[in-house]
């Protein structure tokens, strides 16, 4: 379970980090960026976990009880233009630039999950995994997950045949079909790759 040991041994305001979205067909890519209480209950603690491992009514659940807590929280995206014009690495560092910048209070240090940490002009530490050891970073993969699955939750209801309601963009068989049969939509990210490969 993630904790707050590498948020204490940095010491002052820490952010933690996190993307969603690099992989789909599909949509944006979002970034989240999340300051926790210094006092976080440890009730609270207990929902937090990479949100990969929790069900959507886990995170939700997580969501809420970090928004009560008064955790600092603020989001960032990057559209399927900016994937296209960037790659899809560059798009997700912008995403987290301006989810961190969109912060209301200025961190003293950024946690990043991951292996690269994007310019936004503050102290960065780079963890691998970070969404299974950092509550911070954890706790921004939720908010991000969330965030994005509720966007594709709405885009489907205006493109019902990519089923994106139930695979977030993805490459599932029936979003892949669709795209056979109906072709792309604007939110698809046509530079890609192959949208088409198994």
């Amino acid at each position: 379970m993630p904790d707050l040991s590498h948020e204490m041994r940095i010491g002052g305001l820490v952010a933690g980090v996190d993307e969603v979205g690099r992989g789909p067909l599909a949509g944006p890519v979002v970034a989240a960026a999340v300051i926790l209480p210094a006092r976080l209950p440890a009730e609270i603690a207990g929902l937090i976990d990479d949100s990969k491992k929790l069900s959507a009514a886990k995170r939700a659940k997580a969501l809420a009880a970090l928004h009560e807590s008064g955790a600092v929280m603020a989001l960032g995206a990057a559209s399927v233009r900016e994937i296209y014009a960037l790659n899809i690495l560059h798009a997700s560092m912008l995403a987290m630039r301006r989810a961190i910048v969109r912060l209301p209070v200025a961190p003293t240090h950024v946690l990043v999950d991951g292996n690269r940490a994007p310019d936004c002009g503050l102290p960065c530490t780079t963890l691998v995994g970070g969404d299974a050891v950092s509550l911070s970073i954890a706790a921004a993969s939720i908010f991000a997950k969330q965030t994005r699955d509720l966007l594709m939750q709405r885009l489907a209801a205006r493109y019902p045949v990519y089923a994106w309601e139930k695979n977030s963009g993805y490459a599932a068989a029936v979003h892949r079909e669709a795209i056979v049969t109906h072709g792309p939509t604007k939110h698809h990210r046509m530079g890609f790759g192959a949208l088409l490969r198994g």
